[in-house]
């Protein structure tokens, strides 16, 4: 089987039987890159979930605090309104001490009334930011202890992650290494139907070799016909089933 690495501007060309063999070894060495994943379990999902949910949290902790300060600012302006209305009814009390007639001192009374009604509004305006401000904070409160939790969580995960990812790097990288070299005995053409049969079966076998006179995917089994044309290697054949890509099995056990 030739060995040469097909690389920007190589021209070599290889046969469909060393073709067909090397989508059976990437297959052999893509199975035990999945092996090590499984190794991760659920960890991956629940990192992102819980990124996610404490990203949620701290998004919501801000709101919180962009709408207590929004009540600060409300009650900074309802009580400087007060203080206005305040000043003003002084003003016209001052004033009906120097009133000429009754009409002028029934005017201002009627300032003075409309003035100290809207303190009255106020003041009712500020009893309810307070009891809201008491209620965001409560808010806040429980989403920050939500979020220590959550954050806890998420640390004892990354951690447990990233120790199997630091155990598994070495022979993943050099899986990957063996990959790219075997991809280059692999047209795109080939390369495309493989991943998307990866991607279309459940445990990710593409490639599989007939044993005992049946497809090592599904179990179905191969006509003596179709079994001859597999073992003389000279196109892809697919499984009528399940549609992976099938190999002699006697082919790649001369290759190992």
């Amino acid at each position: 089987m030739a060995t040469a690495n097909k690389k920007a501007g190589d021209n070599v060309d290889y046969s469909m039987e060393e073709k067909i063999v090397a989508l059976y070894e990437l297959q052999c060495i893509d199975s035990k890159i999945d092996e090590i994943n499984k190794l991760k379990g659920e960890l991956p999902l629940e990192v992102q979930d819980l990124e996610d949910e404490v990203a949620g949290l701290q998004t919501r902790i801000d709101n919180i605090a962009s709408e207590i300060e929004e009540l600060n600012l409300l009650t900074k302006q309802r009580k400087d309104e007060i203080e206005e209305s305040k000043a003003l009814i002084a003003r016209y009390e001052e004033q009906q001490r120097n009133v000429r007639n009754n009409r002028e001192f029934d005017s201002l009374s009627k300032e003075i009334e409309y003035q100290t009604l809207e303190i009255e509004l106020r003041e009712k305006r500020l009893k309810e930011y307070s009891a809201e401000m008491k209620v965001k904070a409560a808010q806040a409160e429980e989403a920050e202890a939500k979020m220590k939790d959550r954050q806890m969580d998420l640390d004892a995960k990354r951690s447990e992650l990233q120790s199997i990812e630091q155990e598994t790097a070495g022979e993943v990288d050099a899986l990957k290494n063996q990959e790219g070299e075997i991809k280059g005995k692999i047209d795109d053409r080939l390369l495309s139907a493989y991943n998307r049969i990866r991607t279309n079966v459940r445990n990710g076998l593409a490639v599989v070799t007939v044993k005992r006179d049946a497809c090592g995917g599904c179990f179905n089994r191969i006509p003596p016909q179709r079994q001859f044309e597999i073992s003389q290697s000279r196109k892809i054949i697919v499984c009528e089933y399940c549609g992976r890509i099938l190999v002699s099995d006697e082919l790649v056990g001369a290759e190992k």
